[in-house]
């Protein structure tokens, strides 16, 4: 499907074009399928819908191409990642590998002051109505989670595959209802705030295995619908 995303389509919101407000609008219409992979846009287009300067759309188009959310290529317009079951596989295996090791971590490390933020992280989502915000607000829960484990280069791994997810996420949305209740990430917070570790990491990885049984299935019954079709 080719569609133009249009004005129309995406409300400016008034907010002050700060550069994590902006990627967090356009992520956020990303995962409403607002801008989907058959979108055709340019960074003038977005720029205009999201009343922004193009050189801040341009940063934020960056920023989602190394997250592999945004395909940039020379000569041809952006367009968002048309994912396959492959590729979800592997992303959510490399993304378990380097959680676990992130939530223990975040179990040895934890301050109170990094759980009171998660916990207003959760109050968030708890409350967050709109599905792409929704999404989007899952994962940072991830991220905050992983910057507590004080290992930068493992964390700034994770910021690379999360987004990701969240994008497969939104693009098999009909099999993947409540993937990332914010109910699970209370329970993983409050594993770690008394340092259970085994606690934890079994949660995660009761999450994590839910999460792929959801999304590798669903892309292998689309894939055979389109072979069928």
């Amino acid at each position: 499907m080719n569609s133009f995303a249009s004005p129309q389509t995406l409300v400016a919101l008034p907010f002050p074009n700060r550069e994590e407000d902006l990627y967090s609008r356009v992520f956020d219409a990303i995962l409403e399928q607002h801008i989907d992979a058959g979108s055709r846009f340019t960074e003038e287009s977005l720029a205009q819908m999201f009343n922004a300067r193009r050189s801040d759309i341009r940063s934020v188009l960056t920023r989602l191409s190394h997250q592999q959310v945004i395909v940039l290529r020379a000569n041809h317009r952006p367009r968002v990642a048309a994912l396959d079951v492959e590729q979800v596989r592997q992303t959510l295996h490399a993304r378990r590998l380097a959680e676990i090791t992130l939530v223990r971590l975040a179990c040895q490390h934890s301050c109170p002051q990094d759980l009171k933020s998660l916990v207003a992280l959760i109050d968030s989502e708890r409350e967050c109505n709109a599905r792409g915000s929704a999404i989007r607000l899952s994962g940072e829960f991830h991220l905050q989670l992983a910057k507590m484990a004080g290992n930068a280069p493992l964390a700034h791994f994770l910021d690379s595959l999360v987004p990701l997810t969240a994008l497969a996420v939104a693009q098999f949305e009909g099999n993947v209802a409540g993937y990332c209740d914010w109910q699970v990430h209370q329970g993983i917070l409050e594993a770690v705030e008394y340092r259970d570790e085994v606690k934890a990491v079994a949660l995660l990885n009761q999450h994590l295995d839910h999460l792929e049984e959801a999304l590798v299935s669903s892309e292998l019954l689309l894939s055979q619908n389109r072979v069928a079709g």
